[in-house]
């Protein structure tokens, strides 16, 4: 293996799920060659119905210490609750 091969992150969605779920990192020299490694390293038993292989340096992520200022709800602009809102009697599930 090339050590200078990027890494890529890898998202499968299981039969029973809805979501991509991250499950773990690999070295690929291309795309093509990180989906093929992901198919043989992580969908061994045949859980798997989707994956995705994203290069690790295309993922932003957000910074631990500004946790508060991107999560905390804006208390200013009370139209973002979901409380704002009547909804009607026939609506059950949001």
């Amino acid at each position: 293996m090339n050590k200078n091969w990027p890494l890529w992150e890898v998202f499968i969605r299981s039969k029973n799920g809805l979501h991509h779920k991250h499950a773990g990192s690999l070295h690929a020299a291309d795309a093509q060659m990180a989906m093929e490694n992901a198919r043989d390293v992580y969908t061994r038993r045949m859980e798997g119905v989707s994956l995705w292989v994203v290069e690790s340096k295309h993922i932003t992520a957000s910074n631990p210490m500004e946790s508060g200022e991107l999560f905390e709800p804006a208390h200013d602009k009370v139209y973002r609750h979901p409380t704002f809102y009547p909804l009607p009697d026939e609506v059950k599930n949001i």
